[in-house]
């Protein structure tokens, strides 16, 4: 079962349980495939569904952040709940140890050597680590790797 079909049926058992807020985050996340889908004229693989629902939680963790600066404690925890819901959506993240370890093969395979390198193993490792581990992480990583 591909990961579009298992949120298309994770949206009919929140209908029939009537977990209204779980449903509204869901149905975000499968308009935001369609967006994707229409704009782009093309059908969204599970690559490019993770790389959505990365999107989504990232917005979700600006706007806890910003909520959370304007005391809206309301908001946060609508926020929150949505979060829990999209990260549910997400593969295993690696370790930071782990994205360490595959950013200094790529940088290796690549012969990269100081900052002005980054953007190309940035892309090596986006490619390679999509989904795998949040992009921060990596580019901490490739910085790190890159300043040896």
């Amino acid at each position: 079962m591909s990961l579009k079909d298992r949120i298309t049926e994770d949206m009919k058992a929140a209908m029939r349980a009537k977990e209204a807020d779980r449903l509204l985050t869901i149905r975000g996340l499968l308009a935001a495939v369609k967006q994707k889908e229409v704009d782009e004229r093309v059908v969204v693989d599970d690559t490019a569904l993770v790389a959505i629902v990365d999107k989504l939680i990232k917005q979700r963790k600006d706007s806890i952040s910003q909520f959370a600066a304007a005391g809206r404690d309301d908001l946060v925890a609508k926020e929150t709940a949505e979060l829990a819901v999209l990260q549910a959506y997400l593969p295993e993240r690696l370790s930071a140890e782990a994205v360490a370890e595959k950013v200094g093969a790529i940088v290796a395979e690549l012969g990269a050597s100081g900052p002005s390198d980054m953007g190309k193993v940035m892309a090596a490792a986006k490619a390679a680590l999509g989904g795998m581990a949040e992009m921060s992480t990596v580019s901490s990583a490739v910085k790190a790797a890159l300043a040896k």
